[in-house]
């Protein structure tokens, strides 16, 4: 294992996708960075799902993160905004794995319990916690960056622990880990 390595954290949605980076060296975190592609202002559910994609190729392209830590969705009532939430992960993951970066997928529970020790708290909680954990002088107006950023800091958190989550090194593998059912 190298002594040093950058996680990406991304809070995938059809919104806001939040986003975090951090630097491990020798287990201790350094904050690098965390903020948010606004989606807001776009009507067009493709024109979305396309920056998601370019953005994340480009947080990858210009920070060469070791490793990439995703928010699982969650199971709502709401059956589209589940589809569009699935739509808008899964895009973020092909941006990974088109850059043949692993990829690991953490339920919002864990993230929770990761930062905070509660697997029901709130975002302004696990903001608070990463405030302190980081030393950031501030936080974000919306808190899907900070969702982002504790993505990243779950999965150190959780690194070389067994049955972490799903998790996808390449095409090759997520194939192989989501075999096609046949009805």
């Amino acid at each position: 294992m190298k002594g040093e390595k950058i996680i990406l954290g991304i809070d995938p949605g059809t919104t806001i996708m939040g986003f975090g980076l951090i630097k491990v060296e020798k287990n201790t975190m350094t904050f690098i960075q965390m903020n948010e592609l606004q989606l807001k202002k776009y009507d067009d559910h493709y024109l979305k799902l396309k920056m998601i994609f370019e953005r994340t190729v480009e947080l990858i392209d210009n920070y060469h993160p070791d490793e990439i830590a995703i928010e699982a969705p969650f199971f709502g009532k709401n059956v589209q905004s589940m589809l569009k939430l699935g739509r808008a992960q899964g895009v973020a993951m092909a941006a990974g794995l088109s850059r043949q970066v692993p990829i690991t997928e953490y339920l919002p529970k864990k993230i929770k319990m990761a930062i905070t020790g509660n697997g029901n708290a709130s975002k302004e909680q696990v903001a608070k916690m990463l405030q302190s954990l980081l030393k950031l002088k501030t936080l974000p107006k919306n808190l899907d960056a900070t969702d982002g950023l504790a993505a990243a800091v779950c999965h150190f958190y959780n690194s070389g622990r067994p049955e972490i989550g799903k998790s996808y090194t390449g095409w090759e593998a997520f194939v192989k880990q989501n075999p096609k059912k046949i009805n």
